[in-house]
């Protein structure tokens, strides 16, 4: 695997390193001893996916809060994505900071996501479907969300929004009341 700092630290872009032959290729998209050598969470607990019918749709902005802080790692298996993470790691460098790219079933790449990240996409066309490694249960108290076009981050979304859920259009402003 071939791992490519985002600017946001702990997190990174993850490709497959091809082994090709005339049948195509093989690769690792995921190795628990890559993962730890370059200091990432390799725990693995769940696997979830998210179907969108729609292009436009949105998803996020996710994470979950202490005791059950989850790193994630993202994959786009159909379709194509615009994925966004955001820093909310109080103390952190890069605080407040986002990072977004577009994974998609043809590029294969993939996004690690470190604890205390918020998390979402955008749908860059109809029938799209993420699937992610957690490093924890999902655990409904500790869920929290941010806005997704909250002024704090300045996300820049590349398509208007056409489906969101309510609950995603009701989370608050950040304003630190994560800290």
């Amino acid at each position: 695997m071939r791992f490519t700092e985002t600017g946001l630290s702990g997190a990174y872009v993850l490709d497959i390193e091809r082994r090709e032959d005339s049948r195509g290729f093989f690769g690792r998209s995921f190795c628990v001893n890559e993962l730890t050598a370059h200091g990432l969470n390799p725990k693995v607990v769940q696997t979830n996916v998210g179907f969108s019918r729609a292009k436009g749709t949105l998803r996020g902005m996710h994470l979950q809060i202490a005791p059950h802080e989850e790193a994630k790692l993202v994959r786009c298996t159909m379709g194509s994505v615009y994925d966004v993470i955001v820093d909310l790691r109080p103390g952190s460098p890069t605080h407040r900071k986002w990072f977004g790219l577009e994974l998609s079933a043809a590029n294969r790449k993939a996004l690690y996501v470190p604890e205390g990240f918020a998390h979402g996409y955008q749908t860059l066309e109809d029938d799209s479907e993420i699937t992610y490694q957690t490093s924890e249960f999902y655990a409904p108290g500790s869920a929290r969300g941010v806005r997704y076009n909250d002024a704090a981050f300045g996300i820049v979304w590349p398509l208007a929004v056409t489906s969101i859920s309510d609950a995603d259009a009701a989370w608050q402003d950040y304003a630190g009341r994560l800290e």
